[in-house]
């Protein structure tokens, strides 16, 4: 399949190549745009046979559902049978943003979007680009990241071109993600409004607008066997690089001492910009310790450094686990496919 790349910096510029683009998705093709977050590789999340390319492109399994993204309002009640006050202040908040609300879905919604459950995940996305496409598509667009499934989200075009160059009818570029985690997940249809995925949102922040809001276990936990997932990111090893990854919970000393003891051949850390001047193995930065914004932008592009430098064996240090720190922490936790070491 030939691969078309579209170079589009803003909605104003190169006009032409953006209709192209959502010209694809209209005529049920797969484009990989950029969002606030990470790129999406987008189908027309209303046609079944153009969502299931989605899942042969990337090699994802078809019970993981998919987020459908909106470019308004209106857009809805066509994907949601309700729509609780809870998602009316959410949305009033966060909207456009990087959170995704998980509602009771209609019938237009397909399964291959929702991967057969009775609900569907609906996000507003903020960047620009992102909502011009699902505009002059005219359709919602199913998308989850632009990446081969299980390896780390692409944060720029060409961790797409990496990936899904040859798989897919075009890639969008539009610079670098400014959030570089996936959006948030919250679902609205138990008694108590749910966290399912960190993001650039907190649960801090939802719950200064809801009041009570719980954290799934499967944030921090892995999820139960044959337990279904609700949501992306909850089932499956995530976010992974090639190498193996062990994700260490320690303090900067404890990290560094135990790093340098283990010092080998293939053997890489992936840590803070302050511990880069201890360490005796090869290193890779993904952010200040102290600053779980700069972790989140940095993570993903790290974890395909390691790959590009040939590491086999990763011993990451643990960020904090409250704010983005958060979302953070669940990237690594599944990237390291929840074996971590406690110091």
């Amino acid at each position: 399949m030939e691969t078309k790349i579209f170079k589009i910096a803003s909605i104003f510029e190169n006009p032409d190549e953006l209709q192209q683009a959502a010209d694809i998705l209209a005529q049920g093709g797969l484009v990989a745009f950029p969002t606030e977050t990470v790129y999406g590789l987008g189908a027309d999340g209303l046609n079944e046979e153009a969502v299931r390319a989605i899942y042969r492109a990337k090699g994802r399994p078809s019970d993981n559902p998919l987020i459908l993204h909106i470019c308004d309002t209106e857009m809805l009640p066509l994907l949601a049978r309700e729509i609780p006050e809870a998602a009316v202040r959410l949305g009033l908040e966060f909207w456009p943003g990087p959170l995704t609300m998980v509602l009771p879905k209609t019938d237009r919604v397909p399964d291959a979007v929702s991967g057969g459950l009775d609900t569907v995940a609906i996000r507003f996305p903020n960047n620009l680009i992102a909502r011009e496409l699902i505009r002059r598509s005219g359709k919602p667009i199913a998308a989850p990241s632009a990446n081969l499934s299980g390896s780390p989200s692409p944060t720029t075009a060409q961790h797409c071109i990496g990936d899904l160059m040859g798989r897919v009818q075009a890639i969008v570029d539009g610079g670098s993600c400014g959030v570089g985690l996936e959006s948030t997940v919250i679902s609205l249809v138990g008694e108590v409004p749910t966290v399912l995925r960190p993001g650039g949102i907190t649960v801090e922040q939802l719950r200064a607008v809801l009041g009570e809001v719980r954290v799934d276990p499967a944030v921090t936990q892995p999820m139960e066997e044959g337990q279904k997932a609700s949501s992306p990111g909850m089932k499956y090893k995530h976010y992974a690089p090639k190498a193996k990854v062990v994700l260490i919970d320690a303090a900067r000393e404890a990290f560094i001492h135990y790093v340098n003891d283990r010092k080998d051949e293939g053997v890489f850390a992936l840590c803070f910009s302050e511990d880069l001047s201890d360490l005796q193995t090869p290193a890779v930065c993904y952010g200040e310790q102290e600053n779980p914004e700069d972790q989140a932008r940095g993570l993903f592009s790290a974890l395909r450094q390691l790959d590009d430098l040939g590491a086999q064996l990763v011993f990451a240090h643990c960020p904090v686990k409250d704010g983005i720190g958060l979302a953070v922490y669940n990237r690594l936790l599944r990237a390291a496919a929840f074996e971590v070491v406690t110091l």
